[in-house]
């Protein structure tokens, strides 16, 4: 499916498409988002990573009937992202917590994600779990023409001849209705062990983010970049802020640099993910400068968000409000996921 137009009225209260509407024009919205889908595992016993505990005779008895309530569940809420603006599902979404590219299949292949027709880039990475990040994109929509991923490289600080297998960060180059766009998806180290002791796993991620995205600018200063994924920091964390260089306002961000819209929406208390009765906004979209400009005449970044509908937090109990994750307590739950969703909009004159 195309992407729809949205067209502008002047009784729009935005200021930003009250003044468009003034100009008469009409404008294509495309939605890119990122979903952490919390272990979406197929039911095979991989002998070469930890997936046990997600097969039929595992801890977690994970039978097929499970998995597919599962992929039925992802399917929905990927199916609704931005759909309210763009009548569509996400031109791209990035995901974290799969274990291989037969899931994604699955996953594309639920009837109500099909007929959007995604395509798939995933690679095995080495992380312990055997967990990846992946994209999905609408063909009709965006055309990659180059794929590559980065090893993130790390040691254990107690011993600094034992390799941190982690995630690798994905870099999709590709064309969104004739507009070369590039996104990173990742996945950076948890904070097992505690936020201080783990917290240079995640500086280092973002040094590894940081020179992909370096890289992209050292060809064109003015590319546009989206790097997107569960950071497991803060926007305020160093990792993002001094490491990545994620400035939180428009205006601070020059050429070569980059804007974090997740920034202030944190500091309003909105997040992604709750603990202890805190929220933390972990999953991210951060845009370069590329997409800041006020010439649509090419795709520029509108707006971003949270997809946090009621239907995606736990309905009652200790957790209530708490996004209603798929797995609690050694059982399943009929959830979704422990994360919500993030999205932005990018539009461009029709």
């Amino acid at each position: 499916m195309n992407a729809k137009y949205l067209f502008i009225f002047a009784f729009v209260l935005s200021p930003l498409f009250t003044i468009l509407s003034q100009e008469k024009k009409t404008y294509k919205v495309n939605t890119i988002a990122f979903y952490n889908v919390e272990n979406l595992f197929d039911t095979l016993d991989d002998p070469i990573t930890y997936d046990d505990d997600r097969t039929p005779n595992g801890k977690d008895h994970w039978t097929e009937e499970i998995y597919k309530d599962k992929l039925k569940n992802m399917a929905k809420v990927i199916s609704e992202i931005g759909a309210n603006v763009t009548k569509n599902a996400p031109a791209i979404l990035g995901v974290a917590e799969i274990e291989n590219r037969k899931v994604l299949e699955d996953l594309a292949n639920e009837p109500v994600l099909l007929p959007k027709d995604y395509g798939i880039v995933q690679f095995d990475s080495p992380d312990r779990r055997g967990i990846d990040v992946a994209l999905l994109y609408q063909k009709s929509l965006f055309r990659p023409v180059n794929t590559s991923v980065h090893e993130l490289v790390i040691y254990s600080n107690n011993d600094a001849k034992k390799r941190v297998y982690t995630r690798d960060q994905l870099l999709v180059s590709g064309y969104l209705d004739g507009d070369l766009i590039h996104v990173i998806v990742n996945h950076w180290p948890s904070r097992s062990g505690g936020e201080a002791r783990s917290r240079y796993k995640r500086e280092e991620a973002a040094a590894l983010n940081k020179k992909i995205i370096d890289s992209l600018f050292d060809i064109d200063p003015y590319a546009k970049v989206i790097t997107m994924g569960d950071l497991n920091d803060d926007p305020d964390n160093d990792s993002v802020k001094k490491v990545l260089g994620a400035k939180s306002e428009k205006k601070d961000v020059k050429l070569k640099g980059l804007y974090n819209p997740m920034y202030n929406m944190s500091k309003k208390g909105i997040g992604s993910l709750a603990w202890r009765d805190s929220w933390n906004l972990f999953d991210q979209i951060i845009v370069s400068k590329g997409l800041l400009d006020k010439d649509y005449s090419s795709y520029r970044y509108y707006k971003a968000g949270v997809f946090n509908k009621n239907y995606l937090a736990n309905p009652r109990g200790r957790y209530k409000g708490y996004p209603y994750r798929s797995f609690a307590n050694g059982a399943y739950t009929g959830g979704y996921s422990d994360h919500f969703p993030v999205y932005v909009y990018l539009i461009k004159e029709n």
